[in-house]
Parts: C-alpha cells; sequence; structure tokens
C-alpha cells in the first residue's frame, strides 16, 4: 500500500481545508471589505486623464477585486 492510500494522520474533510495560512487570508480579507464598506463618503479620482466622482467604497471595491485577481492568477501560475 502507498502513502497516499493510507488512512491514518489523514485531515480529511473541513479540518484539512482551513490551515492556519488560509484562515489568515480569510480574516485579512473580511477586515478589508469592512474597511471599504466604513469609507462612503464621495471622493475625486483621477487615472490618467479622466477625473470622477464616485464613492470611495466603490474606489477601494475596485482595487481589492483587482488585487485578489492579480493574486490567483499568480499563485495559480506559481503551482503549476
Amino acid at each position: 500500500m502507498s502513502p497516499k492510500e493510507t488512512s491514518s494522520g489523514d485531515k480529511g474533510g473541513l479540518a484539512g481545508q482551513f490551515t492556519p495560512a488560509r484562515i489568515a487570508v480569510i480574516a485579512l480579507a473580511v477586515l478589508a471589505l469592512i474597511f471599504i464598506f466604513e469609507n462612503t463618503r464621495q471622493v475625486k479620482i483621477r487615472l490618467l486623464i479622466p477625473e470622477v466622482s464616485m464613492p470611495l467604497y466603490m474606489a477601494l471595491l475596485a482595487m481589492f477585486v483587482i488585487g485578489a485577481l492579480c493574486g490567483g492568477y499568480f499563485f495559480r501560475r506559481r503551482n503549476k
């Protein structure tokens, strides 16, 4: 029998999926979302030439999503 087939010490189910690193990432993501939705005032944002006025939480949420997508892309590429 190979070591992969033995069940002793196997953390199957949810226990094996929640590592300390994943819990830390989830906690940071929740804190980031709380921070984003606490900042609701209007701000002027300039990206190169155009200047737009929008709620700060929309800009922060957009940057959060872009960062998450970039992070997911680079981690997925590194693991292959």
